[in-house]
């Protein structure tokens, strides 16, 4: 078989929601998502997402600067080079881009998912083999009016699709916002588990104001409540409260990681393929974790089945991700881009069979969805 690469091309595509899912600072409608095509001589090719939740408040990229940078700095590093030298080329996309995990990301899940179809082997077979076959799911519910959420919440428990629910907080005043909480979780209590995801939004003196109402209140995890770079800040409030505090934000890089250990400033960590650049990175920062004795959860930057896929493969492949995950980004699209979607299961997401990342584009979709231009025309 010939690994060597042809070239790389990428592709913007705009999927709409089921439902406006609302975050600390954006409300989403539809997202943006960058599709990264690593093509090989042998005409395999294998696929990755760069996405960012709601644009680029949150991590500093959108999927417009990932093509630039991709098309631009990246692609022409890739010719000539095999699929496998995931490592090396790493280092030298590295040395000509700084920074932009999001669209490392994609080439990174796209190498391994083109080298495993080459090879006929699941990713998970790249990262190390199974840990397991399937990971429990969060269903996050965003910044919604308490109506709404409850209602919401209680149809997912009908349906038995999920059990633990993350609220988004940060978008009202504190007390606004701690009131609505604690009235939710007081509705849900007994019956599902009730975590909050502030998105940074609060300083240290307002979050020991109202994080211990919370934790009173019955809400059982509270992630990333003050700025990403406040490690200390993150530490304090793990030490005052009777409940976890999940790290996000806080943590990109594997000297992040450290930093965290170092201040045993989380109880648990929120493991992101796409804000850390891809899955060997992932990998090693869940390691670090480990050997630290804190477990990891599967976060999401609410990616369609491709990012999903990725990730759901690490979480399977990598021992740590003990602390469930929230990959249920595609059962919010209204729109299918996978061939066969990916398997919800009793409140689980199911690793599927098959090489590479475990599922297939459905082009047509993809092709319905692709932008025309480089920026949204509304």
């Amino acid at each position: 078989m010939d690994l060597t690469i042809d070239r790389l091309e990428t592709v913007i595509i705009d999927v709409p929601l089921r439902r406006p899912h609302r975050f600390a600072r954006v409300t989403m409608t539809a997202q943006p998502v960058l599709l990264a095509f690593v093509h090989t001589r042998d005409g395999v090719v294998g696929v990755g997402e760069g996405v960012v939740p709601g644009g680029p408040w949150w991590g500093g990229e959108s999927v417009e600067s990932m093509k630039v940078t991709l098309d631009t700095y990246v692609a022409p590093l890739l010719p000539g080079r095999r699929v496998s030298e995931i490592a090396a080329i790493w280092q030298d996309v590295t040395d000509h881009v700084n920074a932009n995990l999001y669209a490392k990301c994609a080439v990174e899940v796209a190498l391994h998912d083109a080298w495993a179809r080459s090879l006929g082997v699941p990713v998970h077979v790249l990262l190390g083999g199974l840990a397991r076959t399937s990971i429990d799911v969060t269903w996050a519910l965003g910044a919604d009016p308490e109506e709404v959420v409850v209602e919401e919440a209680l149809a997912k428990l009908r349906s038995g699709q999920h059990k633990t629910f993350k609220l988004k907080m940060g978008a009202l005043d504190p007390e606004q916002d701690t009131r609505r909480i604690c009235a939710i979780a007081e509705k849900l209590a007994g019956s599902a588990g009730v975590r909050v995801d502030l998105n940074a939004r609060w300083d240290l003196t307002t979050a020991k104001t109202y994080l211990p109402r919370l934790a009173a209140a019955g809400v059982e995890l509270v992630e990333q409540p003050v700025p990403g770079d406040q490690v200390e800040a993150l530490a304090e409030l793990n030490r005052l409260l009777p409940i976890p505090v999940m790290a996000d934000e806080s943590l990109r890089t594997p000297v992040d990681a450290l930093r965290l250990v170092g201040l045993r400033a989380a109880d648990v960590w929120s493991m992101k393929t796409t804000k850390v650049g891809g899955l060997r990175r992932a990998r090693d920062i869940v390691a670090i974790a480990a050997a630290a004795g804190i477990p990891c959860h599967g976060g999401t930057s609410i990616e369609t089945g491709i990012g999903t896929a990725a990730s759901l493969q690490l979480a399977c492949a990598a021992p740590g991700v003990t602390w469930g995950s929230e990959l249920f980004g595609p059962l919010l699209f209204a729109e299918e881009i996978l061939r066969t979607p990916l398997r919800y299961e009793n409140g689980a997401l199911q690793l599927p069979d098959g090489p590479g990342l475990g599922v297939d584009l459905d082009l047509d979709a993809v092709a319905a969805l692709r932008r025309t231009h480089l920026t949204r025309e509304d």
